[in-house]
């Protein structure tokens, strides 16, 4: 078995891929452009990807593709129903990161609520000296006890970021995206949510039905001014009007991990508001835990070998 991986350099170097337990070829490349994808698939049977795109075109020049081991859980950048059509079987990693993401979501949320990246910023440029006594107060902190999380996105990791915030004392407020219905005693409408929340966090997959479903409309009802942290997928947010919301007042502060381009060009809207005290921008970092990310490269061979002995597992 000839198995190719397009972009291994998506994984830390300190993840160890042990090697599939069958006779097999392994190809690895660091990274592949869009224009060397049908050169480097044309004699793979399996092909690992992270992010490399393989739609309909780079698909047809791999006449001996058999299975598509995605390193990651979205699937947006792969051309499933080509690979129905071919029956070409597409596995996903599933629920590796159901401490780190919410841990990092929760980590943006005290560095905005309780204003860290601004206080070291203002201690860097030598504010704490000029106040001339033991503290300074320049910018707000605000506990979360008490105050209203709201999570759009009720699926594992939703829902361990609701179990985060219960433990922190927050109200918790939990929805499907808008125009979905959702189930369970923390179900509030999304509307509702968008009006009550203190805290908005995203832990949506990035669809037709879900692309850009938070926007300037959405802004606009946001009635508490509150903090909005997207770890899940960049293009659920209109990238273009998260600068006007926070000019506006509508949110209190803005982090995210994603973004709709990455890495985002030098003329992105978030390059704008890097030196905001109330914006954070990590580099799609928040799955990446040492422990997740060896649980990834665990999961991802347990896939292959399953696919092997002939009984495929997390087929999406």
């Amino acid at each position: 078995m000839n198995i190719v991986f397009l972009d291994g350099d998506t994984l830390p170097a300190h993840t160890r891929l042990r090697p599939p337990a069958f006779a097999h070829q392994w190809v690895q490349h660091g990274k592949t452009l869009p224009e060397e994808v049908t050169k480097r698939v044309v004699d793979a049977d399996v092909l690992v990807v992270n992010k490399v795109r393989l739609d309909a075109q780079s698909l047809s020049a791999a006449p001996h593709l058999r299975l598509i081991a995605v390193a990651a859980t979205g699937t947006n950048h792969i051309d499933l129903e080509a690979c129905r059509r071919r029956g070409i079987v597409v596995s996903n990693i599933r629920n590796y990161a159901a401490h780190t993401v919410p841990e990092h979501t929760l980590a943006l949320l005290f560095a905005l609520r309780r204003s860290v990246c601004a206080y070291r910023d203002a201690v860097r440029a030598g504010r704490w000296q000029a106040a001339g006594q033991f503290c300074f107060f320049d910018h707000p902190i605000r506990d979360l006890a008490g105050s209203t999380l709201g999570v759009i996105g009720d699926g594992v990791l939703g829902q361990a970021v609701a179990r985060l915030g219960e433990a922190l004392g927050m109200r918790v407020l939990m929805s499907g995206h808008k125009g979905r219905q959702g189930q369970g005693t923390l179900y509030t409408p999304f509307e509702e949510v968008l009006a009550r929340s203190d805290v908005l966090t995203l832990h949506c997959p990035l669809t037709p039905q879900t692309r850009h479903m938070i926007g300037a409309p959405e802004f606009a009802q946001m009635a508490r001014s509150p903090l909005l942290i997207n770890t899940a997928r960049g293009g659920l947010v209109d990238e273009s009007a998260v600068g006007p919301a926070l000019d506006a007042g509508q949110i209190a502060g803005a982090a995210f991990d994603v973004t709709e381009q990455e890495p985002p060009p030098a003329d992105h809207p978030f390059m704008a508001l890097l030196d905001r005290p109330n914006f954070i921008l990590t580099p799609h970092v928040a799955w990446a835990s040492q422990e997740a990310t060896q649980a990834l490269a665990d999961q991802l061979i347990d896939n292959i070998e399953a696919f092997q002995r002939g009984a495929p597992v997390n087929v999406v």
